[in-house]
């Protein structure tokens, strides 16, 4: 399990720190996290609430995660935190070696975690969906993300429309590869990426990713044909990922 500091102990230590949404599975930083468990490299964390201004400052970022290590720049991107753990520990390769399947790995990861990817495309929806009354976000988280990731008038169909196509291409590429991973047949950052984001569909229970209920509750409320695209086999692999290479249940 994690260790989590205040951010003056985290300041004063050496090695690989890293800034953690608080109490809340945000799938970025649930997936940062299970890189590292999966790589088995040490770190600490802290934890990002509201009004950490100084933590802010450290960082550079309101948002998280950002890992920092020694007295390199900080890094947020998610690729970024992935080739910076590559580099930390390269015996529990988490990338392919191969350059076409790298290509896949990085562009199916930026699929879902790059901007107007799966998760980006998932927040929109929520707040157009709590913006207009037909459940998502309550109005006052809506607006905050709203304002986060680039909510305009009219968008929540585009966005809907972008999720399901997204978990449409990664159920098929499941079913393709039939090895229970998405390339070959070995645990990649992908596996990881996919099943950190299927929490914000279908969070995993009480005892494993402990959540308010009204989070909850939005994290799964889905429309119909966003429903009937969620191939049982996405939430088949979250579950076999998390129970055979990730750590549970999670720290928040």
């Amino acid at each position: 399990m994690v260790e989590f500091v205040e951010l003056a102990e985290a300041k004063a230590r050496g090695g690989l720190r890293m800034s953690c949404v608080a109490g809340v599975p945000s799938p970025w930083g649930e997936a940062a996290k299970g890189i590292l468990f999966a790589k088995k490299i040490p770190w600490v964390g802290i934890r990002l609430a509201p009004g950490s201004t100084e933590l802010v400052e450290w960082t550079g970022q309101a948002s998280a995660p950002v890992a920092l290590y020694e007295d390199e720049p900080p890094r947020s991107g998610w690729a970024d935190i992935l080739l910076l753990a590559e580099r930390l520990a390269p015996e529990l390769p988490l990338v392919p070696e191969d350059c076409t399947e790298r290509a896949t790995l990085f562009g199916i990861s930026h699929e879902i975690c790059g901007e107007m990817g799966l998760g980006w495309c998932r927040r929109l929806a929520g707040v157009a969906d709590g913006l207009e009354g037909r459940g998502g976000f309550s109005k006052g988280i809506a607006g905050y993300l709203g304002a986060k990731y680039g909510y305009r008038d009219g968008c929540g169909p585009e966005a809907r429309q972008r999720v399901i196509d997204i978990v449409a291409m990664l159920a098929a590429r499941l079913h393709e590869n039939g090895s229970g991973y998405y390339l070959g047949d070995r645990l990649t950052a992908l596996d990881i990426y996919s099943a950190a984001f299927m929490v914000m569909f279908k969070p995993l229970p009480e005892a494993q990713c402990p959540m308010p209920a009204p989070l909850r509750a939005a994290f799964e409320s889905n429309d119909e044909a966003t429903s009937k695209a969620l191939d049982p086999i996405l939430f088949e692999h979250r579950d076999r990922i998390y129970a055979e290479h990730l750590e549970l249940p999670l720290t928040l």
